[in-house]
C-alpha cells in the first residue's frame, strides 16, 4: 500500500484552487469582451485618414506611447499618403483632454508674417478654384505645435515618432488610391503638371503620376530624418529653415527667416458648451469651434429623435438643419483672431438668450434670402485639411485638425527640403478687411471632444474646407439625437450649404426629401467637391468604437 502523501494532497488542492481562479478571469474577461461589438477595442485606438497611418498610430500606442505620440505619427505619415491635405508646411488645432478632464487646446496654425504683401486681400480670388502663389503662405505651425504637445504629453522619444514616415518617403509606396483618383481629376492634374509639385508628383514625361506608379519624398525624408535628430529648432532656426526660405524667396514670395525664428504656440482652455446631457470642448476663434457650438445648439433646442427621420418629419428636420445653417454662415466673420479684431467677437455664439432668439427665427415652412440671415458678403467655399482621432489606454484623448489649407497648399514646392507649403493666407478672403502681422486666419477647423455624464467620450473632427462645420455637425447630431451607431452617423450622406446658402445634397441623398426641401423654397446648387470627411474614436461602457471615413478610403486600427 502506498505510504500516504499529505504535501501530494496539498498540491493538488493548490493547482485546482488556480486553475478555479484562471477559469473565473476566463469567464470575465469572455462576459467583458461579449459586451462590446465586433469590430470594437477595449484599450486605445486610431482613427486617420488612411489605414497605413492609423496603424502607424497605433504601434506608437502599443509600445507605450501616449494618444499625443499617435497623433503626431499618423499625421506624419498622412504627409507622405495624403500630401494634398497637409505637412510640416502647414499647421494644426489639437483639442487634447487629459485623464482628470481637464480640456486644453493648442493652436498651431500658420500666421500672418511680418513680411506680407501690404495689399493682399487685393488678390483674393472671386470664383471657386484652386488658389496658387507664394503670397499666401503662411508662417508654418506644424513642427512647433509638435514640440509643446510632446513636451507635454509624449511618452516615447521624439525620433521614434518620424522612423514610420522617414521610411515611406524615402523607400516610397505604391500610389495611394485616393490621391490617385484625385490627380485623375482635371482641375487637379493641370495644377499639379503646371507647377513646382510636378517633381514628386509626375513622372520622367512630366504627368501626373498614376495607379500602379511609386509615390516618394527622398528630399522630405533626408529634412525629417535631420528634425528627428535635431527637433523643431531644425527647421525654425536651422539649415532648413535656411533652404525653405530660399526656395519661397525664388518662387516670389516675401516668407523671411525671422518668421519663422517668431511662431509660438497659443496655449488655450477649451470652450465647453452644454448640449443637453453632453458636455462638447472646442476649440475657441479663430478655430471654428464656435461656429460648431452655434448649429449643434440650435438644432438641440429642437425635439430630435429617431422618429425625426420618420415620412415628413425627415424633411422638417433637414429644413431646420439648413435654415441653422444659413444663420452659421451669416456668423463666419464673428470668429476672427480674437487677440487682433476684439476678444469677445464670437462670445454670442454659445450665448443661451442668443441662440434661442435666432432659433425663433427658424420659420417651419419657408426659407428667406440672405439678408435674412446676415449673409450679405459670402465668403468663397474650398476644400482640404485632413483630421486624427485618438484615445489611449489612460484615458488621454486627442482631437488633432491639420492642415496646409487648399489642396497641396498652393502648389509652391521647396526642392531643397521637400516640403510643400501652405496657402492658408487665402482664408481672410471673404471673411476680414484688414490683416495683421502674426493673426491666424479665421477657420472652419473644429476638432472637438465630447463627454457624457456617465462617462463616455466622443473624439471627433472633419476635413473638407468649408464643409468641416456640416460634416461633423450632421455627424453628432446622428450619434447624439437620431439614434445611429458611429459608423452610420458618419456615413450617411449630407447636406452642405455653401457660402452663397444654395443647399448641395451629396450624392446619394434621399430624393424624397430634396424634393420637400425644393417645396420650401430651398434652391439646390451643383457642388461637386463632397470631401466631407469625419473620423471619430468614441469610448462607451469600456468599449472603444473607432471609424475612419470611408469617403477617404480611411480604415481605423486599435487594440
Amino acid at each position: 500500500m502506498a505510504k500516504y502523501k499529505p504535501w501530494l494532497v496539498c498540491c493538488f488542492i493548490f493547482a485546482g484552487l488556480i486553475s478555479a481562479v484562471a477559469l473565473v478571469c476566463l469567464c470575465i474577461v469572455s462576459i467583458v469582451d461579449r459586451g462590446c461589438v465586433g469590430g470594437s477595442f477595449t484599450q486605445a485606438a486610431v482613427s486617420a485618414d488612411s489605414l497605413r497611418c492609423s496603424e502607424i498610430g497605433r504601434s506608437m500606442l502599443k509600445q507605450g506611447g501616449s494618444a499625443v505620440d499617435g497623433a503626431i505619427a499618423a499625421l506624419l505619415c498622412t504627409s507622405v499618403v495624403n500630401p494634398q491635405s497637409m505637412g510640416i508646411g502647414g499647421g494644426s488645432i489639437f483639442t487634447i483632454r487629459n485623464k482628470k478632464g481637464d480640456v486644453k487646446v493648442y493652436n498651431f496654425r500658420e500666421t500672418v508674417p511680418p513680411s506680407f504683401k501690404r495689399d493682399l486681400l487685393s488678390d483674393c480670388p472671386t470664383e471657386f478654384g484652386l488658389t496658387t502663389g507664394s503670397q499666401w503662405i503662411g508662417v508654418p505651425g506644424e513642427l512647433r505645435g509638435y514640440e509643446a504637445v510632446h513636451k507635454q504629453y509624449g511618452k516615447l522619444r521624439w525620433a521614434k515618432l518620424f522612423e514610420p514616415t522617414i521610411k515611406l518617403a524615402r523607400e516610397g509606396i505604391p500610389l495611394p488610391p485616393f490621391l490617385g483618383n484625385l490627380l485623375k481629376n482635371q482641375i487637379v492634374k493641370a495644377h499639379v503638371e503646371k507647377s513646382s509639385l510636378c517633381e514628386v508628383l509626375c513622372n520622367k514625361n512630366k504627368t501626373v503620376l498614376s495607379t500602379g506608379d511609386i509615390l516618394r519624398f527622398p528630399k522630405l525624408a533626408k529634412t525629417m530624418e535631420t528634425i528627428a535628430e535635431q527637433g523643431a529648432d531644425a527647421f525654425y532656426t536651422g539649415e532648413i529653415g535656411h533652404d525653405l526660405i530660399q526656395d519661397i524667396e525664388a518662387a516670389g514670395g516675401t516668407l523671411k527667416r525671422e518668421d519663422l525664428k517668431s511662431f509660438h504656440v497659443r496655449v488655450e482652455d477649451a470652450w465647453t458648451v452644454p448640449l443637453g446631457d453632453v458636455k462638447m470642448h472646442v476649440p475657441p476663434p479663430p478655430a471654428g469651434g464656435p461656429l460648431l457650438a452655434f448649429i449643434l445648439r440650435l438644432m438641440k433646442g429642437f425635439p430630435l429623435s429617431p422618429h425625426s427621420l420618420d415620412g415628413d418629419q425627415k424633411i422638417q428636420t433637414y429644413h431646420r438643419y439648413i435654415e441653422a445653417a444659413k444663420f452659421t454662415n451669416g456668423q463666419k466673420r464673428s470668429i476672427n483672431d480674437p487677440v487682433f479684431n476684439g476678444r469677445k467677437s464670437a462670445d454670442h455664439l454659445i450665448d443661451h438668450s442668443f441662440v434661442n432668439r435666432i432659433r425663433d427665427m427658424i420659420s417651419p415652412n419657408r426659407t428667406h434670402n440672405n439678408a435674412y440671415y446676415n449673409n450679405a458678403k459670402p465668403s468663397r467655399d474650398h476644400v482640404g485639411t485632413t483630421h486624427v482621432s485618438v484615445l489611449d489606454k489612460d484615458g488621454l484623448a486627442v482631437s488633432a485638425t491639420s492642415t496646409i489649407n487648399q489642396l497641396f497648399g498652393g502648389a509652391v514646392y521647396s526642392p531643397r527640403t521637400g516640403i510643400i507649403l501652405n496657402n492658408e493666407l487665402t482664408d481672410f478672403c471673404g471673411r476680414a478687411d484688414n490683416v495683421f502681422a502674426g493673426e491666424q486666419p479665421p477657420s472652419s477647423m473644429a476638432p472637438v471632444i465630447l463627454e457624457t455624464k456617465s462617462g463616455g467620450l466622443l473624439v471627433i473632427g472633419g476635413s473638407g474646407g468649408s464643409m468641416i462645420t456640416s460634416a461633423v455637425a450632421l455627424s453628432i447630431i446622428n450619434r447624439l439625437w437620431l439614434g445611429m451607431n458611429l459608423k452610420d452617423a458618419i456615413a450617411a450622406r449630407i447636406v452642405f450649404v455653401d457660402s452663397n446658402n444654395t443647399v448641395n445634397f451629396e450624392p446619394g441623398f434621399d430624393k424624397s426629401v430634396k424634393d420637400g426641401l425644393g417645396a420650401l423654397g430651398h434652391k439646390s446648387g451643383k457642388w461637386k467637391y463632397f470631401m466631407n470627411v469625419v473620423n471619430a474614436v468614441e469610448k462607451e461602457n469600456g468599449c472603444i468604437v473607432a471609424v475612419s471615413d470611408s469617403r477617404k478610403m480611411g480604415e481605423s486600427a486599435g487594440y
